[in-house]
């Protein structure tokens, strides 16, 4: 009896096997102000026409896969969870008795 199981059964939840609905949301929200730049304002130098594209570009790098994480934005938030946190592990095996101290009697 051999049960064939997926390597990667998460995947079957993204839209397109890659996106959130956050994700998506996100990329759209980039776009959509990317959009309403392009109609408000002037394209006339190249300076204002990377300020405009900016939002798309920004928002499509923080949703773009990256191997070991599901994209930039969760690269970013690790990274920053790892800075913030304690990094000084405290003993709590086996061994480590915590609120007891054993007193040696002397008579």
């Amino acid at each position: 009896m051999n049960y064939l199981i997926p390597a990667n059964t998460k995947k079957g939840l993204l839209i397109l096997g890659i996106f959130r609905p956050f994700d998506l949301i996100l990329f759209g929200s980039g776009v959509l102000v990317t959009l309403l730049f392009m109609t408000l304002l002037p394209l006339t130098s190249t300076l204002v026409t990377v300020l405009v594209i900016l939002p798309a570009l920004i928002t499509g790098f923080l949703v773009v896969p990256v191997p070991y994480y599901h994209n930039m934005l969760n690269v970013i938030l690790e990274l920053i969870e790892f800075f913030i946190n304690q990094r000084h592990y405290k003993w709590k095996g086996w061994c480590v008795r915590i609120g007891e101290r054993k007193e040696s009697s002397k008579k």
